[in-house]
């Protein structure tokens, strides 16, 4: 197959609170006229950018051309939690640990390797270090069964050899200003960005070398002669290669149809929190905590040198193989997250949400991306199984080696994956992923 139609485009609910928080970004620079360029990278989140820059590093006289169908870090990127994490952490689980201790060694190996060329970005290009906190992350308990995963991971770790630190209620208190928590474990590998400063100032420092066409949605793409034909905004720009970094939406091109799973997340963001509300909180001025519960609830608190003194909330989930979430789910997100934030802090109950959004990500059945050349020329850096930060920078790189016939454990390993599993037909899938959202939320209530 050589010619490829979006059959949708992509399409957010609520604003990119990360985003919002920021100075307002320069103007953008669609697609105007048609152009060639060497490699043709779609779709500028975590996985695009980082295919961009490995390119670079490939081939430094490349003429790469980088496309997004709005505007960097309103997209995905920008709705997303921030945490780019070194250790385990397998959604489909109920601890994150993964099937063999070599399994995750193997991936700690690669996670860290993102977390360093992450940081390599940050350096070269002078992007603002609050945006990519090497500070670590905490893994919070409330209930019983959830301080039950806190044990068992703390023990998985150990057998691994990383380190951890248990924090009790009363640390759990003094780090979040909050009593919901029962126990947390902390561990200091992985790094905690403002997901939407990091992504803008990667394409910044990347629009020095590549071309950066924003507002410039892909509507078609096609075989023509040695080359390929991108149509976006009515023009054509011809590239010798291509790489999808689309994540989802690589099944609205037709690719891996029947095996993806669409999920939407939703978050919200509380206003600049006032002296007094922040006396009444206590606690450290920057934070982050996942649940210890995969289908918890994620909490972080960031300062003024990530866009401000707020709070930030994320949970709730639901399965849309449209890739939009419904006004239903949304509504009933909203009104979660809300009941989760006060029953945390219930001295802020009067701090207004300022931002409520909706978040696209994209998993499969067995756990798999979908990186790797689809056809000659053409490649994937999509399917990021819910965790875009550091799995998406991977398969960027993977995607970027791939097309430059360059070799790296990193791109081993997306080769070695298996194919994702297909799933079941499309009523059944969607009434009982739903369903099975909705069990595993209300086990993890508290959390």
């Amino acid at each position: 197959m050589s010619s490829y139609t979006a059959r949708r485009l992509p399409r957010h609910t609520g604003v990119a609170a990360w985003n919002a928080i920021l100075p307002e970004a320069p103007a953008p620079a669609p697609l105007a006229a048609d152009a060639t360029c060497d490699l043709a990278v779609i779709g500028a989140g975590f996985a695009g950018l980082s295919a961009a820059r490995r390119a670079l590093q490939l081939n430094p006289g490349a003429r790469i051309a980088l496309l997004d169908a709005g505007r960097v870090g309103e997209g995905a990127a920008g709705r997303n939690s921030g945490f780019m994490i070194d250790l385990p952490h397998d959604l489909q689980s109920d601890d994150y640990a993964g099937d063999t201790a070599a399994r995750d060694q193997q991936i700690i190996g690669l996670n860290r390797a993102a977390i360093a060329f992450g940081q390599a970005a940050v350096d070269e290009y002078g992007i603002d270090p609050a945006y990519f906190d090497r500070c670590g992350k905490v893994n919070g308990a409330a209930g019983d069964a959830a301080h039950a995963h806190n044990q068992s991971y703390a023990a998985h770790l150990a057998d691994l050899g990383e380190p951890f630190e248990h924090l009790d209620a009363q640390a759990m208190h003094a780090l979040t200003g909050s009593r919901h928590y029962r126990s947390g474990i902390f561990t200091p590998g992985g790094a905690v960005l403002q997901p939407a400063g990091y992504v803008r100032g990667l394409a910044a420092g990347l629009a020095r070398q590549v071309a950066l066409h924003e507002q410039s949605p892909v509507t078609g793409i096609a075989r023509k002669g040695p080359d390929w034909q991108i149509t976006a905004n009515g023009h054509r720009l011809s590239a010798a290669q291509v790489i999808l970094a689309t994540n989802g939406h690589l099944e609205s091109f037709g690719i891996a149809r029947g095996r993806l799973m669409h999920v939407i997340l939703f978050g919200s963001m509380t206003e600049e929190l006032s002296a007094e509300a922040l006396t009444a909180l206590g606690g450290a001025p920057r934070w982050g905590v996942t649940p210890s519960d995969p289908m918890g609830t994620t909490m972080r608190r960031i300062d003024t040198g990530q866009g401000g003194n707020r709070i930030v909330t994320r949970t709730c989930a639901e399965f849309r193989p449209g890739m939009e979430a419904s006004a239903a789910g949304f509504a009933r997100a909203t009104r979660v997250m809300r009941e989760k934030f006060d029953t945390r802090f219930p001295a802020l109950k009067s701090v207004r949400m300022e931002h409520v959004w909706a978040g696209h990500l994209c998993l499969t059945r067995n756990a798999v991306s979908v990186t790797g050349e689809i056809e000659p020329g053409l490649f994937s850096a999509c399917v990021q199984n819910g965790l875009g930060v550091a799995r998406g920078t991977l398969t960027g790189i993977a995607a970027a080696e791939m097309a430059a016939g360059a070799t790296s454990d990193i791109r081993a390993f997306f080769e070695g994956e298996d194919a994702p599993d297909r799933l079941p037909p499309a009523p059944i899938a969607t009434l009982g992923a739903n369903a099975l959202l909705r069990w595993k939320e209300h086990r993890a209530r508290r959390e």
